[in-house]
């Protein structure tokens, strides 16, 4: 089976885009491919979490993965951090990784325009690290988003420089998963862009049904159409985008008609969305309550994990360290 890798920073709860832009469909890639999907904790070390926080947020993602539905039988579910081998392959890796090419991504530059007092070396090495995470599991298919294609790129560009300044054919270059018809990029509630844990904008797999109504009631709308067949603006599409997914289709129909002929409530609107939304993750919401009390159950998940990671991380680092020149005396 074709070895897939991915992962998702431990920096807050998993919100709709998550689930429908990625875990969905790594369910459905459990199932025929051998799946690598672990919890970045050393790349959340870029925003500098309160150590307090580091354990609970990475113990929030794991059991937001399993209540989704991934299977530790299925899949190696892994925490990054209970693999150190990475690390050893990022600074290797970084050994080949330029200064200019780094600095040139636009994630960096995105992110030191956003937060100039906090340029660490990290976010420089971000997609170094990310090569890492894919390179040492030998992955073949890596399911990424838009922002995340000029990573990849440069994952497939540092196994081709390892590859050539070793003259060998070690790492094969990874192709992008995009999923086709099947990736949807879930909009915020903010009446623009996507759904994201830092912006503030998104519903969580593990907001309490009020806390839902309250998110959806306060999501941006517009003045409402005053023509028929008026061209549909962007924050009412966010919510159409959303509606599409957790609803039924005659629900997104009635609505889509209500807008056309100008009859449409924005609050009838707001319900309807907020009581599908409930509907929705309601499964996944009460197998979060199960699981996060089941601390037996976790810990034999993540020790399997890892125990089944590191033994593929193992053998890449020890290949590696072979080809670089590594001997021991």
């Amino acid at each position: 089976m074709e070895r897939v890798v991915s992962g998702i920073r431990s920096t807050g709860n998993l919100h709709l885009g998550n689930y429908f832009g990625a875990i969905r469909n790594f369910i459905k890639m459990q199932e025929n491919h051998n799946c690598y999907f672990f919890i970045a904790d050393y790349h959340s070390l870029t925003t500098h979490p309160n150590p307090k926080d580091l354990h609970s947020n990475v113990k929030q993602v794991l059991v937001e993965y399993l209540a989704a539905g991934l299977d530790p039988e299925k899949a190696t579910l892994f925490i990054q951090s209970d693999v150190p081998e990475v690390a050893e392959l990022n600074l290797l890796l970084s050994m080949n990784a330029y200064v200019g090419e780094l600095e040139r991504t636009a994630s960096f530059k995105e992110k030191v325009r956003k937060n100039p007092n906090n340029v660490n070396a990290g976010l420089l090495t971000y997609p170094v690290l990310m090569a890492a995470d894919i390179l040492i599991h030998r992955a073949t298919k890596v399911p990424v988003g838009k922002d995340q294609e000029q990573h990849l790129e440069m994952c497939r560009k540092y196994a081709r420089r390892f590859n050539g300044m070793y003259k060998t054919e070690y790492f094969k270059a990874p192709e992008p998963w995009n999923f086709g018809d099947d990736l949807i990029k879930i909009p915020g509630l903010d009446g623009s862009g996507k759904m994201g844990k830092s912006e503030g904008n998104g519903v969580y797999l593990s907001d309490t049904p009020k806390k839902i109504r309250k998110k959806v009631m306060k999501a941006v709308t517009d003045a409402g159409p005053t023509e028929p067949n008026s061209l549909v603006t962007e924050p009412i599409q966010n919510l159409f985008t959303i509606m599409q997914v957790v609803s039924e289709p005659d629900t997104l129909t009635h609505f889509k008609e209500a807008y056309a002929d100008c009859s449409i409530r924005y609050g009838d609107l707001k319900k309807q969305l907020a009581d599908d939304i409930i509907k929705y993750i309601e499964p996944i919401y009460n197998r979060i309550q199960e699981i996060s009390a089941d601390e037996a159950y976790l810990q034999k998940v993540a020790k399997l994990g890892a125990e089944k990671a590191k033994e593929s991380a193992q053998k890449t680092i020890r290949e590696v360290r072979e080809i670089i020149g590594f001997k021991k005396f």
